[in-house]
């Protein structure tokens, strides 16, 4: 199931769908992108990602390379193949990253993102 939510995550930010990013958040999460302030609950997440595909044309690779579940809390390690192509210019950029979600099981039995963070790999 762990592995599912990063699938349709992916698949989401691909279709420019920020709420389809958004609804996988706990109701109190921290979203810490590089550069900016955390986001701490689903609106924020779904504006943080809406203003991305205002922006830009998206592309993402993504997967967990490692994932635990102990109890209620699960963690999935992963990288990250973003391509982004800016709609007024056309500029594209691409970049790799590592990320780190922590998971929690919610009372109607879903999982939910509590904590999602990465860096770039490039300098």
């Amino acid at each position: 199931m762990i592995k599912k939510i990063s699938s349709e995550r992916a698949k989401a930010f691909n279709e420019g769908d920020a709420a389809g990013i958004a609804r996988h958040f706990a109701d109190k999460c921290f979203l810490m992108a590089p550069s900016g302030q955390t986001k701490t609950d689903p609106a924020q997440v779904k504006a943080y990602y809406q203003a991305i595909f205002d922006k830009y044309s998206t592309g993402l690779e993504s997967g967990y390379e490692d994932v635990k579940v102990d109890g209620d809390l699960a963690y999935g390690r992963g990288f990250a193949k973003v391509r982004l192509k800016d709609k007024v210019t056309g500029e594209e950029t691409a970049s790799t990253a590592k990320y780190l979600n922590i998971l929690e099981r919610q009372s109607d039995g879903s999982w939910k993102t509590t904590h999602d963070i990465w860096n770039a790999n490039e300098e």
